[in-house]
């Protein structure tokens, strides 16, 4: 069965703060909405390596995007690319760097930064440079691209959490605080999206250290949630690992995963 997926990545969340901090999302599952698991991240547990093995399935020391200073289009085929492949709409609402990996590299702004083509990988596409850059904005640029080009895949990609966490540690009030913000604007489109039927996945690409930094293999480092919301979802216990993103959110959109990992598990067998 086809489904239209929104994937929204937190970037610099650890489970723990998610756990411990986002009450909205936490609700949703007391009210047997929303199921959250928790993942180990790959390594390096750094932003453009993870950026490419969330939406790709391939490992960083697989894909050769093992650091964030790789600045090059991803040589694997993509939720985007397959998406593409099988005639639906993409869109992404996210950092440059998901641009440069997926559409054109390097990233121009004055010709990037809005992108409306039907023969990018990334059709619709609104890209922002500034780490600082509020998420309330971003959520807005992504509530503007699903509700006027209707995508099949929408990805969302917040960095106020990852911001915040480097200027003041894992072990901070404002990193803390950061999550609740965020939890705070998606409670503001989840119910929306819930109401229109799409299958939402919110998780993270790495968590924070209280060096102010990533990188490594410190649990606070490496552990990040899963959170799914739908009705596809089998909202039961099961052992999901990052790799499985890619071709798990394939299955949800009723496209061909090709040899990505799926975790059969974490969806119900209709879908």
């Amino acid at each position: 069965m086809s489904e239209k997926v929104i994937l929204v990545v937190l970037d610099g969340l650890s489970y723990s703060v998610a756990h411990q901090c986002m009450g909205y999302l936490n609700g949703l599952i007391k009210a047997d909405s929303a199921t959250l698991y928790q993942l180990e991240c790959e390594l390096p547990s750094m932003s453009r390596p993870l950026y490419e093995c969330i939406l790709t399935g391939i490992p960083p020391v697989k894909s050769g995007i093992v650091n964030n200073e790789i600045v090059r289009l991803s040589h694997f085929d993509s939720i985007f690319s397959l998406a593409r492949l099988a005639g639906k709409t993409t869109a992404a609402a996210a950092y440059y760097w998901v641009s440069e990996l997926y559409n054109r590299a390097p990233f121009v702004a004055t010709r990037d930064r809005f992108t409306h083509d039907e023969l990018l990988t990334i059709q619709h596409g609104c890209f922002y440079q500034i780490d600082s850059y509020p998420d309330d904005h971003l959520l807005l640029d992504a509530e503007y691209l699903r509700s006027q080009f209707n995508p099949d895949f929408l990805l969302i990609h917040p960095m106020n959490i990852d911001d915040t966490g480097h200027k003041f540690g894992f072990d901070s009030p404002q990193y803390r605080n950061a999550a609740r913000h965020a939890d705070i604007i998606l409670s503001n489109y989840i119910p929306t999206w819930i109401e229109q039927g799409y299958q939402i996945l919110v998780t993270s690409d790495h968590g924070m250290n209280n060096d102010r930094s990533h990188g490594g293999t410190l649990p606070e480092e490496c552990l990040v949630p899963l959170f799914v919301i739908g009705s596809k979802f089998a909202h039961q216990p099961c052992d999901i690992q990052q790799t499985d993103i890619c071709g798990t959110v394939c299955r949800l959109l009723g496209i061909d995963p090709l040899d990505k990992p799926v975790c059969d598990a974490l969806l119900q067998g209709d879908a």
